[in-house]
């Protein structure tokens, strides 16, 4: 590998450096759409009125995480699953793996999926059609959740987000 020499400091370093970085994030940013300008503020104001319902619309149907992956995670949500995402890069919130779902990303914190607790579930939060508790609404690559793929999600928590 050839080193290039900082005219300022001297120091020999291989190429790329910031620039590199720079583009990298920008090519991630053009793959998973526009940042919200508040990503990662907490809103003032910001409650779960209207934003969720708790409760399983179809109890006699169980769904599971793999269920939720392939119909929801994989297609709809594809920053948080595939490996150097946006979402997983930035948030840290791996959807393609259940123990890292639990775990949570770097703003939720065990708090990405709430076992039968949908509406303290951030994934349901942020996947609202209202203002959501904090940073981006999700997908973040524009618009929101089909209400099946996010009725979904809901179903799969208040169940107990077994894996």
């Amino acid at each position: 590998m050839k080193f290039k020499q900082s005219p300022t400091t001297g120091e020999r370093r291989p190429p790329g450096g910031l620039s590199t970085c720079l583009a990298l994030g920008l090519a991630l940013l053009a793959g998973c759409g526009e940042l919200d300008p508040e990503v990662g503020a907490v809103r003032e104001g910001a409650g779960l009125a209207g934003i969720c319902a708790d409760g399983d619309s179809d109890p006699g149907t169980e769904v599971t995480y793999p269920d939720v992956l392939t119909q929801v995670f994989e297609p709809k949500c594809s920053c948080h699953v595939i490996a150097g995402g946006l979402g997983q890069t930035v948030g840290g919130l791996d959807l393609s793996d259940f123990d890292a779902i639990v775990a949570g990303g770097v703003r939720s914190q065990g708090r990405a999926i709430v076992a039968g607790d949908p509406c303290a579930s951030v994934i349901v939060q942020k996947t609202g059609n209202d203002t959501v508790p904090f940073g981006a609404r999700m997908p973040l690559s524009g618009g929101t959740l089909d209400p099946v793929s996010r009725q979904l999600i809901i179903d799969w928590i208040a169940e107990g987000a077994r894996q």
